[in-house]
């Protein structure tokens, strides 16, 4: 690493560090320390996480007089690295009023202050790679800390906004096409110089068969269609656990859609309770409903080799707090607005090995009873987005910005 490379990776700190500061500026306290469910996080458990990542991985080792900046939050902020030590259980998270969040504050900006300190010396360059998937590592962070607001904000009646700022107008969705890709022998998987996670190693062949996507995401209008036709009872739609998790009551629409008295559709953002848009792409729901929606359509979800065979030229895309509508032509919304479902199971890619250690757990250990999404959402950071990144989550996950795309 070269001194210009070493002031990039200074830059890219200071900035990746300060985004996470103003997704947490427009609340309060009170919203920072609460907890909706087991699966999402306070925003302030966010801030010291990954505050406690460079603390530990990086400072630890590398720092000469290293000191923690206090000796508890090695176990209140490890999240699930079993090689560090204990943990503080996951469902008690929105238990911890203390330490608050202005020592929280005090605890990332002097951990900022020694991670400056390491990167200016002889030591910067040693530590480099695993400043980067911290980095990386905060930015995934960032997308939760606004999908775990959001699932927060939804159980409060008033349903309060997150941001006062308007939502863009509806637009007229841009027509569904089919779009036919030849298939052939492929290779699936990171190239290149830049960052990934060593779950998109290593690089290898594969074949895809000719098959065809859908040229945008499936939208609000459409799947309300798919409800009004009782694809909520259709038995021969679901595959047998979903179907029980609508037997028993747990799915019965997409997550934040909201039925009003007059039986209008209306949907809870970030921008707080909207009139659901129609030509806006459904958002927040499972697998199985995905899949659901799928076969009512005769079609089928893509598999996540076809999905980057499809993407490689596919532009990058977003900025948004809510998935906006397609526009133009060809294949649209491949980034930047949901996380797309695949019908592939997360697995390890052939002769792919976890690195050693505690950081060999980030992704490796997960590889069971999960689905890969692809692409990103909408609350995904700017740059970390690309064709080969796979996202992961249980076939019942709803709470991020998760969507449909179509494929036969």
């Amino acid at each position: 690493m070269g001194i210009g490379q070493r002031e990039d990776l200074v830059h890219a700190f200071q900035r990746v560090r300060a985004r996470s500061l103003e997704i947490a500026a427009p609340l309060s306290p009170e919203d920072c320390l609460a907890q909706s469910m087991p699966d999402a996080s306070p925003i302030k458990w966010h801030l010291a996480h990954t505050t406690w990542f460079f603390e530990t991985f990086i400072l630890e080792p590398n720092e000469d007089g290293f000191a923690p900046f206090h000796p508890a939050f090695r176990v209140l902020f490890n999240s699930y690295y079993n090689g560090v030590g204990a943990k503080h259980p996951r469902p008690h998270r929105g238990l911890l009023s203390r330490p608050s969040l202005d020592e929280v504050r005090a605890y990332r900006a002097d951990v900022d202050r020694r991670m400056a300190a390491l990167l200016g010396g002889p030591k910067g360059i040693e530590v480099a790679a695993l400043v980067e998937l911290g980095l990386q590592h905060e930015q995934q962070h960032q997308e939760l800390m606004l999908t775990d607001l959001k699932h927060l904000l939804a159980q409060n009646p008033l349903y309060p906004a997150y941001t006062p700022q308007a939502m863009a107008s509806g637009t007229q969705p841009a027509a569904a096409d089919w779009i036919a890709f030849e298939g052939g022998l492929a290779e699936i998987g990171y190239k290149g110089s830049g960052f990934c996670f060593d779950n998109e190693l290593p690089r290898h062949r594969t074949y895809v068969a000719p098959f065809a996507l859908a040229s945008r995401l499936v939208t609000n209008g459409e799947y309300l269609a798919f409800i009004d036709a009782g694809g909520y009872r259709d038995p021969s739609l679901w595959l047998a656990e979903g179907w029980d998790r609508v037997c028993a009551g747990e799915i019965t629409r997409p997550l934040y859609w909201v039925e009003g008295d007059d039986g209008r559709w209306q949907e809870f953002t970030l921008h707080g309770l909207q009139a659901l848009d129609p030509a806006r792409p459904v958002t927040h729901i499972s697998l199985y409903e995905a899949d659901a929606y799928a076969r009512w359509r005769g079609a089928r979800l893509p598999t996540e080799a076809e999905w980057e065979f499809a993407a490689r030229r596919a532009a990058l895309a977003g900025g948004a707090l809510h998935p906006e509508a397609a526009s133009g032509e060809g294949l649209q919304q491949m980034f930047g607005a949901c996380w797309q479902w695949t019908a592939s199971s997360y697995a390890p890619y052939p002769g792919y090995a976890p690195a050693p250690g505690a950081i060999g757990e980030y992704n490796g250990k997960f590889m069971v009873n999960q689905y890969v999404l692809r692409g990103s959402s909408c609350a995904t950071p700017e740059g970390h987005a690309r064709a080969s990144y796979r996202n992961f989550f249980p076939s019942g996950a709803r709470w991020q910005f998760t969507g449909i795309r179509l494929a036969r």
